[in-house]
């Protein structure tokens, strides 16, 4: 049986149309965080929930490697924890602060993927760790939000409100963002208002007056 090369190679660039080159690097992440680890060849193609064939990633990305690198899942045997640690470093010299999972999810066409770290780390946070970085946990991070707040309070001249928190964030990157300071007090409601008691009581401790309307009385 003949086969007519150019309507072969229609054919084919006809199939490869059927994704985009980022459905298809979605596609590897979704396996990636589905496996716990960059996957190989053989356990994507045993994947049940992959909708792509291996072939087709090779098709359009040339290897199989070059695909999960521009998905930013890099081989394992490609980078050891040593360098793993040094991508991190790397990043927070350029940022000029601890780097987020936000941060390498923004870059993942050149970064290894949070998965990877907390893969081989245990967590995101425990690599930040070893490669020298501060990173609070719970309690810590609490107190120091609310340190923060009773700064930024005495600044204000009144207990901060999100809108005011959000604002110093954008003039201080080391600032938590204001959701994250929500979502760090576990209550039914009013999140906020409960960080401004904390803050309130903050204050209270060093001696500052907090007025019911939640402004500070200026000393005598």
């Amino acid at each position: 049986m003949r086969i007519d090369e150019a309507e072969l190679a229609a054919f084919r660039a006809g199939l490869r149309r059927r994704y985009s080159d980022d459905e298809i690097l979605e596609e590897l992440r979704a396996a990636a965080e589905r496996l716990g680890r960059s996957p190989t060849m053989r356990e994507f193609a045993k994947d049940p929930q992959a909708r792509v064939h291996p072939q087709t990633v090779i098709e359009h990305f040339g290897t199989w490697n070059a695909a999960k690198r521009a998905a930013g899942l890099f081989p394992r045997r490609f980078l050891t924890r040593a360098e793993l640690l040094e991508q991190l470093r790397l990043l927070g010299a350029e940022l000029g602060r601890t780097p987020t999972a936000r941060d390498l999810a923004a870059r993942r066409k050149s970064l290894p993927s949070a998965s990877l770290y907390a893969h081989t780390f245990g967590s995101l946070g425990n690599a930040l760790r070893e490669a020298g970085f501060e990173v609070l946990r719970g309690e810590e991070r609490l107190e120091r939000a609310v340190e923060q707040g009773a700064a930024l309070a005495v600044g204000l001249g009144r207990l901060p409100k999100m809108a005011d928190w959000a604002d110093a964030r954008k003039a201080d990157t080391t600032l938590l963002s204001e959701w994250q300071v929500y979502r760090m007090l576990d209550v039914p409601r009013g999140a906020w208002t409960a960080f401004q008691y904390l803050v309130r009581e903050r204050l209270r401790e060093d001696g500052v007056d907090v007025l019911p309307d939640g402004s500070l009385r200026s000393g005598d």
